[in-house]
């Protein structure tokens, strides 16, 4: 049994093939249009996910859509309220369209680019909540779990409290819009200058520079907190609910010390205390709902599952690990939108069909590689027409591993597009870049110089899985980057923050070129680190790279980003690589079996590329 799930027309589409309870393939439109949070119809997905399978529309049973329109049409009509009668009509006349008639609209839509709707002849509508929840659970490696689901909104609900059983799964409480954990935390992201959906991640990252100075004032003006994690937000001081910024601008320049930072503008101090104000909030207001789930769920479980695009902050995800509430937690690799398509297909085979469900020792996502592989021989066929000098070791994979592992301990940033694609928004080594963790400048050069972006911004660690309590304090496994843990104190150099950033006058670069421990490039200015533990299973080829890395350097631990430019999606296919290759300093590429040198390259010239990518 086949059924498409699709998330789609808000951000991040994307789509999941189900068969008989395995993900067969997962990809974001994004991928293949190179538009990042690309939200329109999944076409290029669509196509990708059925061919992937070998079948056509006549072999679905059904298609699942991720979301009720008209619970979403029902809260932008009341949102009207908040608003003078000429702007109200304004927005009314504006959405008309997607507000009455959504679900039909979605429907004929979706059938035009399928074929069909599948034997059932009808689309099934799972609401929001509930497929952030199935995303969580049923791919989990756990026969029963509590569920959280966090995120900004979907339809009413901002956050939800659940719990799952084999193949049942049931939502006890939740909070609602207008409340909510993610639009608080896009809203501070949109006024310290980064963009809503996108910078959220740079924020996180600048929260360790700063110190908690407004976190009384946010919790005094801002934001009421329960004992039980239930909260209320002071709506004075915001305007998304009206339809227009996420903020009343006003009201926050004259409580956070003056006017919003414009994008791309210096970074000061006030952002960097205002982020670490407002993770330390989401951090508390998570562990009281965490630990109210626990209370919920009657202690009848020692696993926790969470998705929701807050569940991407794996800096609060480190500090529930760390609580110890829940002795085992998994979270949906592609927790925000994204994953919906996965959740909705689940809850479409679970619940509506009926089928009894099978757990697995480690989980059901497989590593998250659900994408497409590189196309190995048209890849050779395209790099010869191009006049493309490469290297081909199909079928010496030893050697392969040999060779990359030789260049990254001489010091060389490789590009790695190989197997099939990451879905999420997480590089796990099959589209990610790679190199020595333990320089101190090699942080802020692959930022500037390769990912074209803030200097500030931390690296993520792969590490292979039976080395990392060497390297870090992380007390469980992290497959999917979405952890947060320390480096371990006997790696660490001292060094004082507040005294570099005034000597070097607010310039990231030097303070980040500063050595904080003996793996430099991935050591947070907290000591801290985004985590990824490697296994063989989950990935070989990257497994026995990194063992032969660590044999000629002592190190079991590789800088993990991201294959992509500022503003870029991540790159999908060898055309993609190589583009993306050319246009940084990067000096080495492995795309498929064949390795690719800079210096052998014929002349790249394309200067306009970086009118292709809005900034993120």
């Amino acid at each position: 049994m086949y059924i498409l799930g699709v998330s789609c027309f808000y951000h991040d589409s994307a789509v999941a093939l189900i068969r008989d309870g395995e993900i067969v393939a997962a990809a974001q439109e994004e991928r293949f249009t190179r538009v990042k949070h690309d939200a329109s119809l999944p076409i290029n997905a669509i196509n990708y996910a059925m061919k992937e399978a070998d079948i056509t529309a006549d072999d679905l049973e059904a298609v699942a859509y991720y979301d009720s329109p008209l619970l979403t049409a029902d809260r932008f009509l009341q949102n009207l309220r908040w608003n003078d009668e000429e702007t109200a009509k304004g927005m009314l006349d504006q959405y008309y369209h997607k507000l009455f008639g959504h679900k039909i609209w979605i429907s004929k839509e979706l059938e035009n680019a399928i074929g069909s709707l599948g034997k059932l002849g009808k689309l099934l509508v799972t609401k929001h909540h509930i497929s952030h929840a199935a995303s969580a659970f049923y791919p989990s490696p756990f026969e029963n779990a509590a569920i959280l689901t966090v995120d900004g909104v979907g339809e009413w609900t901002t956050t939800g409290l659940g719990y799952g059983s084999n193949e049942d799964l049931v939502m006890y409480e939740e909070i609602k819009y207008p409340d909510s954990i993610g639009l608080l935390y896009s809203a501070f992201t949109y006024f310290c200058g980064f963009k809503v959906n996108s910078g959220d991640y740079k924020f996180m990252g600048l929260a360790p520079y700063g110190k908690d100075t407004y976190y009384e004032l946010i919790k005094d003006k801002i934001i009421d907190i329960r004992s039980d994690g239930s909260f209320r937000l002071n709506l004075e001081y915001f305007d998304y609910h009206r339809g227009g910024t996420m903020i009343n601008e006003k009201r926050f320049e004259a409580l956070f010390d003056g006017p919003r930072r414009q994008p791309e503008s210096l970074i000061t101090q006030r952002e960097m205390d205002i982020a670490k104000s407002v993770q330390r909030i989401v951090e508390e207001l998570l562990i009281l709902i965490v630990k109210h789930l626990k209370e919920l769920t009657n202690s009848n479980t020692d696993n926790l599952c969470m998705a929701g695009g807050v569940a991407l902050n794996c800096v609060a995800n480190g500090k529930i690990q760390k609580e110890k509430i829940f002795k085992n937690i998994w979270i949906q690799p592609a927790a925000g939108d994204a994953g919906g398509a996965i959740g909705c297909a689940y809850y479409a085979y679970y619940k509506y069909f009926r089928k009894a469900r099978v757990t697995v020792v480690m989980d059901s996502q497989k590593g998250s590689y659900l994408g497409p592989d590189i196309d190995e021989e048209s890849m050779k066929k395209y790099f010869d027409k191009n006049g493309i000098k490469y290297h081909d070791l199909t079928g010496e994979e030893d050697l392969l591993i040999r060779k990359i592992a030789e260049l990254l301990a001489d010091d060389k940033i490789v590009g790695i597009a190989r197997g099939r694609m990451e879905f999420g928004p997480r590089a796990l080594g099959n589209r990610s870049i790679i190199a020595d963790c333990r320089k101190n400048t090699m942080q802020s050069k692959i930022n500037l110089k390769i990912k074209y972006r803030e200097s500030f911004r931390p690296f993520a660690p792969i590490v292979l899985e039976e080395e990392s309590d060497k390297y870090f304090d992380l007390t469980s496994d992290s497959p999917y980057m979405l952890k947060v843990g320390l480096v371990n104190n006997c790696r660490c150099v001292d060094f004082d923050l507040d005294e570099l950033l005034k000597r070097y006058d607010g310039d990231m670069t030097k303070v980040v070129s500063t050595p904080r421990s003996d793996i430099p490039a991935v050591t947070h200015v907290d000591y801290s680190a985004r985590i990824q533990t490697l296994n063989r299973e989950r990935n070989p080829f990257l497994y026995k790279l990194m063992k032969f890395y660590k044999e000629l350097t002592g190190c079991a631990v590789l800088v993990n980003t991201s294959f992509n430019v500022r503003g870029e999606p991540i790159v999908c296919n060898y055309i993609d690589a190589y583009k993306c290759f050319m246009r940084t300093d990067m000096d080495v590429l492995l795309c498929g079996n064949c390795i690719l040198y800079r210096e052998e390259q014929p002349e790249f010239i394309d200067d306009n590329w970086r009118q292709e990518y809005a900034l993120d």
